[in-house]
């Protein structure tokens, strides 16, 4: 059974992710294995969703098909008015150079770029000018607390302070739609904390539209909405798991 559609349904307000019967399946052996199966969902402009589910219930999967790294078995992933599913390969990086950002819990950087090139180089890939792209990387790299840091390698910085790198070159580009992967997966409690604290504010601040998969319940008092991915498909609220944990 197709599970419901997810988001407010408001005319007032416009979707900017639609999912409409997502499988993908992988070739175990004799057998295929279905990580997500008709799957169905929907999330509004300016939205935060948290993604949660067990290791292996297919959250990274999620992420990368709704980010156009990969492509279903089956179904649609539309963003904005455009269906990734339709688009080829190097279509889909150029889409998502310029409407997707990718926070990655590893953080991702090019160790021989400098902070500020690291932010630099997505901006002037997707075509925007020089001096432009300085001032908005300059911009970002204030608002995460990073602004004298931008003549460093990433190998200077703390954990911390490279995932703020990270979240900064993910909204240089005001992209449509931010996604984040675990981003505090590699770090401590605290350094979690300030991280997703920058990330959450940056995001209400700037009217953006966030789908953050994780394991971390702190968000779960800052997002707007919780969908669990279990059993191929996605289910309003937090999973039993987190309630038996917390005993």
């Amino acid at each position: 059974m197709t599970e419901p559609a997810f988001g407010n349904g408001s005319p007032a307000v416009s979707s900017i992710l639609r999912l409409r019967g997502l499988t993908k399946t992988y070739r175990e052996g004799e057998s295929d294995r279905a990580v997500l199966d008709d799957l169905e969902a929907t999330i509004d402009e300016g939205e935060f969703v948290v993604l949660m589910g067990r290791s292996g219930s297919g959250k990274s999967t999620l992420l990368n098909l709704v980010s156009g790294i990969d492509l279903p078995t089956s179904g649609t992933v539309e963003i904005g008015e455009t269906d990734l599913t339709t688009l080829s390969e190097t279509e889909r990086t150029l889409f998502r150079r310029t409407h997707i950002g990718f926070i990655f819990q590893s953080f991702n950087l090019i160790s021989t770029l400098t902070v500020a090139e690291n932010i630099l180089l997505p901006l002037e890939l997707s075509g925007i000018r020089s001096g432009q792209a300085e001032e908005q990387a300059l911009s970002i790299l204030e608002r995460v607390g990073l602004g004298d840091r931008g003549d460093s390698f990433p190998d200077r910085l703390s954990g911390g302070e490279q995932q703020r790198v990270a979240v900064a070159r993910a909204l240089a580009a005001d992209p449509l739609l931010i996604l984040a992967d675990e981003p505090t997966g590699n770090l401590d409690y605290e350094t979690g904390r300030q991280v997703l604290t920058i990330l959450t504010d940056l995001v209400t601040d700037l009217g953006k539209t966030l789908l953050v998969a994780t394991h971390d319940r702190m968000l779960l008092d800052r997002c707007d909405r919780v969908v669990t991915l279990h059993g191929g498909t996605l289910h309003d609220g937090a999973p039993d798991f987190l309630e038996s944990s917390s005993a």
